[in-house]
């Protein structure tokens, strides 16, 4: 069975007491154009990929993919903790923020499609080879991108979501659905694309706040069971409760950059086109081992899934010989829930990573 639909599951992380505000706007936002193919028009286009790029003249690079829904902003911990040592350049990906998408949103961005952005940017700045740091979708990402072009991403962390290989034969989000209820927005998602699109929008605080909640904060029982709306749960409730795990600055900072384009093109990743035009490409390639040293960090309270368990049953290890697996307590996003405890494990695996490294890898590491 392929498990591309069990992404992006919309619970989130809490506000860490003491932590030093942080300031999105104090960041430069950059951005370059890139090639992408509009498979519904049969040619290419233009889009824009925004990026933040923090500390330039490091020697090492770590390129950061979020999941949906989100921004580039997400991962405020990691750049702070890491901001003397490494290169990061954290993206808004296609169709977030003032990344721009082709206007077909069911097929032109595949995962094969947005590994193609990741090394239109890293290619803008001058970037030869990174490491690829992506929670949810974004770790489907870095995980394709990885296994794609070994010559650019030479290893990888994949925070929340394991190795969703296509190895298997391809399951619709309805296929899911039927075994886990929890995942029945996203045929909502997939056969509703356009209805799901309008219902979004139609207030983006407060679709924002009715996803990101956490484990402490939790919205209605019955919310994500729906196969043809999303945020009906919330009909009773007049106004939802501010994002718990945000200061009011980075709540407005996150509505503000996804009115830009609001919520548009930001489903592409369940759409029916764009997953299995990922899971057919790759089986076209008939690879899905990937030889670079992996960092799987998964949570141990997510309320949706047991990916822990989603890990073993899908046999993911088997493709990924350098892997090293990590568990910690968090729900959907433990970057953010505590970013501490993720750091720590993050940096540990770093400061091992070029001992684990062939010389090959190390060629591509230090070409900057």
């Amino acid at each position: 069975m392929h498990w591309s639909t069990y992404l992006a599951l919309p619970f989130s992380f809490s506000f860490v007491a003491g932590a030093a505000a942080f300031n999105p706007w104090a960041y430069t936002i950059q951005s370059t154009t890139c090639r992408a193919v509009d498979r519904i028009l049969h040619e290419e286009v233009d889009i824009i990929i925004d990026y933040v790029d923090v500390n330039p003249t490091a020697e090492k690079s770590i390129i950061m993919v979020h999941g949906w829904p989100s921004l580039w902003s997400s991962w405020v911990y990691q750049i702070e903790e890491f901001d003397d040592e490494y290169r990061m350049i954290a993206i808004d990906v296609r169709g977030f923020g003032g990344s721009t998408h082709p206007a077909d949103v069911q097929s032109s961005s595949t995962l094969a499609d947005i590994t193609g952005d990741l090394t239109c940017v890293l290619e803008h700045v001058g970037i030869q080879s990174a490491i690829c740091l992506g929670h949810d979708w974004g770790a489907e990402v870095c995980y394709e991108a990885a296994r794609r072009r070994p010559d650019i991403f030479y290893a990888l962390v994949g925070v929340t979501v394991p190795y969703l290989h296509a190895a298997g034969p391809f399951a619709d989000s309805a296929q899911l659905a039927a075994v886990m209820p929890k995942l029945a927005y996203q045929v909502f998602f997939e056969n509703h694309t356009t209805e799901a699109i309008a219902e979004l929008n139609k207030n983006i605080r407060r679709s924002l706040r009715a996803t990101l909640r956490t484990v402490n904060s939790t919205p209605p029982d019955s919310f994500l069971t729906s196969t043809t709306t999303y945020l009906s749960a919330y009909d009773n409730v007049t106004e939802i409760p501010p994002i718990p795990f945000f200061s009011s600055s980075d709540e407005k900072y996150f509505v503000e950059r996804f009115s830009i384009q609001k919520f548009d093109h930001s489903l592409l990743f369940y759409t029916r086109g764009n997953r299995y035009g990922t899971w057919q490409s790759t089986q076209a390639q008939g690879n899905y081992t990937i030889p670079q040293p992996v960092l799987s960090v998964l949570p141990l309270n997510d309320p949706v899934a047991d990916w822990v368990f989603a890990a073993k049953y899908l046999n993911s290890a088997a493709f990924l010989p350098q892997l090293t697996t990590k568990t910690m307590e968090g729900a959907h996003w433990p970057h953010l829930e505590h970013p501490q405890v993720f750091n720590g494990i993050l940096r540990a695996w770093l400061e091992t990573l070029e001992h684990s490294l062939t010389p090959a890898q190390r060629v591509f590491s230090d070409e900057l």
